[in-house]
């Protein structure tokens, strides 16, 4: 087992021995807690591959372009935010999820997803390390999803951010030009923070004190939303604000087990 939360990049390590596939989901579900959360999908291990792990690939979602490179990057195991199985389970397999499925059954790779645990995690989760990039003093659990939260209302240094300093910062840390809806006021000091599709949350978001909510995709009602409630909405991207998490969790697994890890990105502008 392994205690200590790190979401520092790991050296390269050789590996004599692989790591044991189970253990280190034992770690994952250890660390995340999957069972606190009533999700739109199964956590944890979706498909089966090699017994044992020597690199592990990590990755935003499953699909067959980051198997494909997952494959080229020679790791055993892959560990994705969004995973192949969403509600109620497969009914049919279609050319497409066939296509995936023999990617992986033919490079002999597990495939592993960890959805709103990661978002979650006041450590290695999207939400946290949002949130301590952008500085903030403190934060308080958001976003009540069932009897969880998977959110975080940050606190910023001081008398805050100016929106537009704020604006400038999110789009340095995800790498990306962010969407404003401006509608709160000039400075930021309360941030609602919920990664990928959080406008839903801009009426808790007011109710909290917010000066703005930061999320990753838009919807159509969230600009009157918005212009009504008084704050304003920083929409930075579905993809960019949800490569923090998965990033970390490789990383933390990378260092417990002495493994080498490698992030896949595959850019996507939603």
């Amino acid at each position: 087992m392994c205690e200590a939360v790190s979401h520092k990049a790991p050296a390269r390590y050789l590996r004599l021995v692989p790591a044991a596939l189970s253990d280190i989901l034992i770690e994952a579900d250890r660390l995340l807690q999957p069972q606190r959360f009533r999700d739109y999908c199964p956590n944890g291990l979706q498909v089966p591959g090699a017994s044992g792990v020597s690199r592990i690939a990590t990755a935003v979602s499953a699909h067959a372009q980051s198997f494909e490179l997952a494959v080229a990057e020679q790791a055993q195991m892959l560990i994705v935010h969004h995973g192949l199985f969403w509600g109620s389970g497969v009914e049919v397999v279609d050319e497409m999820l066939k296509r995936r499925l023999r990617i992986l059954f033919d490079a002999d790779i597990s495939l592993a997803a960890y959805h709103l645990p990661l978002d979650a995690h006041p450590e290695l989760g999207n939400n946290a390390l949002l949130a301590k990039a952008l500085g903030a003093e403190a934060l308080e659990p958001f976003a009540r999803h069932e009897s969880e939260t998977i959110g975080f209302l940050a606190t910023l240094p001081d008398t805050g951010l100016a929106s537009t300093e704020l604006l400038k910062r999110v789009a340095e840390i995800t790498q990306r030009e962010p969407l404003l809806l401006p509608s709160g006021p000039p400075q930021v000091k309360r941030l609602a923070i919920v990664s990928g599709a959080g406008c839903d949350y801009i009426y808790e978001a007011g109710e909290a004190g917010a000066d703005a909510l930061l999320t990753g995709e838009p919807s159509e009602r969230v600009t009157a939303s918005a212009r009504e409630l008084g704050l304003h909405v920083i929409l930075a991207g579905h993809h960019a604000t949800e490569t923090f998490g998965i990033k970390a969790l490789g990383e933390h697994l990378a260092e417990c087990f002495k493994l080498e890890h490698v992030f896949i990105d595959v850019p996507n502008p939603i």
